[in-house]
């Protein structure tokens, strides 16, 4: 055993001449591990006290990023409720603007008989000429219609479009409605049936669509 230790001892050897005695210094491993241990504990002990500082500074992080997120919570719900009024202001503000529109448009067809009664007329006329030319009986069709579009029931039914319309899409639909209604009277003088359907299809189709627009549909027969 004192072999096994010597030789784990690892021994150094200084001579200071040829007949002095030999002097041997041992390296010590206890001694070694102790020192070791006790830088390890000095480190670890500093390594908690660091770590005891650590939480601390954690719930400082925690609560101010609670308190800002809390803050922009509130402004983004702040700022939602604004635009959400803004939104019922302007919806609020568009019904009555169509309310408006829609009382006015009444009280002018309201003063608007004599020009109602001009529609009314339009719309015997086109039911005439339509059965008309369901029966392919052009003859018939063209002595409803006239000679051309200077006819009297035509001109006084374009001076109840024009007192009656008002938006641009309603103005088109008149052109519309008087651009086929010359097809129509010109194909049906030629005798073409079929160009004749047609133009008849799209003048009625733009005439009941401006009755629509214009609120009049309910107030004509045979529509």
């Amino acid at each position: 055993m004192a072999t096994n230790f010597l030789s784990t001892s690892n021994p150094f050897t200084l001579q200071s001449s040829s007949l002095a005695k030999p002097t041997y210094i041992y390296y010590h491993p206890i001694k070694c591990t102790v020192k070791k241990r006790e830088s390890s504990l000095c480190n670890c002990k500093k390594d908690n006290q660091e770590s005891l500082n650590l939480p601390i500074l954690t719930k400082r992080c925690f609560l101010a990023t609670f308190l800002f997120s809390l803050a922009g919570k509130n402004s983004f719900d702040a700022n939602a409720a604004i635009l959400e009024a803004d939104d019922d202001i302007e919806l609020l503000e568009k019904v009555k603007r169509d309310r408006k529109q829609r009382l006015e448009r009444q009280s002018l067809i309201n003063s608007s008989k004599i020009e109602t009664g001009y529609l009314q007329q339009l719309v015997y006329k086109l039911s005439e000429v339509g059965q008309a030319i369901e029966n392919n009986d052009l003859s018939t069709a063209g002595s409803v219609l006239g000679e051309g579009i200077d006819t009297d029931w035509v001109k006084k039914a374009n001076i109840a479009f024009d007192k009656l319309s008002s938006s641009p899409e309603e103005k088109t639909e008149v052109d519309t409605f008087n651009s086929s209604l010359a097809s129509l009277i010109s194909s049906v003088f030629k005798k073409d049936i079929e160009s004749a359907k047609l133009a008849f299809v799209s003048s009625a189709g733009a005439f009941e669509k401006w009755t629509s627009l214009t609120g009049l549909a309910m107030q004509l027969k045979g529509l």
